[in-house]
C-alpha cells in the first residue's frame, strides 16, 4: 500500500508550486496565500526533550522522531554528493546565527518543513521519503509541520498526535495520499476539518483509539510542539513549503526540480561532513 501512495503522489501535478504564506507574527493561523519561493527555510534551537525531532535512524514512539520504531542498524555507506557543488545566494543561502531544531548530538540534521494540505509538499513526499532511506547513519531526517491556514492547524496536531503513537513513518505519505488524491481526509476547500474526522481516519487505517487520537491532537504537549514548529519558521523566515534546512545553518533556495533540491541539500550535508 505504502509503495502505491509513494507512486501516485508522484504523478501529482506539475512540480515546484509552493504552498503557503510567510508564517504570521504569533501561533494564530495565517490566510493561506501562494508563496514565492519553493523552498525556503532555517532551523530554531531545541526548548525541551519532548519536541526532540525526528531522526532517521534512532527515534522512538517519544522522541518526536519522524521515523516512530525502532530501525535495524543503519549501514547506508556515505556517498559523495553528484552534480555542481551549489552557488551561495543563488542556490541555498546561510541562516544568520542559526541554531539547528534539535540538538544535534552528533547528527547532520536535515528538516523539511511542510504542510500536509500543501499540494507542492504532496508531490515531494515521495521523493524525500526515497532520499531520507538511502542517508548514513550520522543523517537526522527532521518533519516539521506548520500551519499556514484553518485547515493545516489540525493536521499539524494530528502528526504530532500520530508520533506520539510511533506512526508517522507508516502514516506519513498515506495522509498525503487520502488528502489529495483519495480525497478521503478533507484539504483545501472541502468540508471543514477537525480532530475527530482525522482521528476516526487513524482509526480505521492503524487501529488507533479514536477518542484518545483526539485527546492527544489536543493536549499540552502537542500544541506545545506546534508553536515550537511555527516559532522555528517565523525565526528562520520560512516563506513556502516545502522548505529544507540543514544543520541550521543553511535555507535551501534553488532547484529547478525536487531531485536538484536534494542535489543541493547532499552538498551541503557534505560541507557539514568535512568541517567537523
Amino acid at each position: 500500500m505504502k509503495s502505491r501512495h509513494v507512486l501516485m503522489l508522484s504523478l501529482l501535478l506539475p512540480l515546484m508550486a509552493a504552498c503557503g504564506p510567510k508564517p504570521a507574527t504569533d501561533a494564530t493561523p495565517a490566510a493561506e496565500t501562494p508563496a514565492a519561493t519553493t523552498t525556503d527555510a532555517a532551523p530554531a534551537p531545541a526548548t525541551d526533550a519532548a519536541a526532540t525531532p525526528a531522526d532517521a535512524t534512532t527515534a522512538t514512539p517519544t522522541d518526536g522522531a519522524s521515523t516512530d520504531t525502532a530501525a535495524a542498524a543503519n549501514t547506508n555507506p556515505v556517498v559523495p554528493p553528484q552534480g555542481p557543488a551549489p552557488v551561495a545566494g543563488t542556490d541555498y543561502v546561510v541562516i544568520p546565527n542559526g541554531q539547528p531544531y534539535a540538538p544535534l548530538n552528533g547528527k547532520i540534521e536535515v528538516v523539511e518543513v511542510f504542510g500536509y494540505v500543501c499540494p507542492a509538499c504532496a508531490r515531494f513526499a515521495p521523493e524525500v521519503s526515497a532520499w531520507k532511506r538511502r542517508q548514513p547513519a550520522d543523517v537526522r531526517v527532521t518533519y516539521v509541520p506548520v500551519v499556514f491556514g484553518p485547515v493545516w492547524k489540525p493536521y499539524a496536531h494530528a502528526f504530532y498526535a500520530a508520533q506520539s503513537k510511533g506512526l508517522v513513518d507508516r502514516s506519513h505519505d498515506a495522509v498525503f495520499a487520502a488528502i489529495h488524491l483519495q480525497r478521503t481526509l478533507p484539504g483545501e476547500g472541502r468540508p471543514p476539518t477537525d480532530a475527530a474526522t482525522i482521528a476516526a481516519w487513524y482509526a480505521q487505517q492503524y487501529g488507533v483509539d479514536a477518542k484518545e487520537f483526539v485527546s492527544l491532537m489536543n493536549s499540552f504537549g502537542t500544541n506545545s510542539q506546534v508553536n515550537r514548529g511555527m516559532q522555528f519558521a517565523r525565526s528562520t523566515g520560512v516563506e513556502g513549503t516545502p522548505t529544507i534546512i540543514v544543520n541550521g545553518k543553511y535555507r535551501v533556495t534553488g532547484g529547478q526540480t525536487y531531485a536538484d533540491v536534494l542535489r543541493i541539500a547532499d552538498h551541503l550535508v557534505a560541507m557539514e561532513r568535512a568541517q567537523r
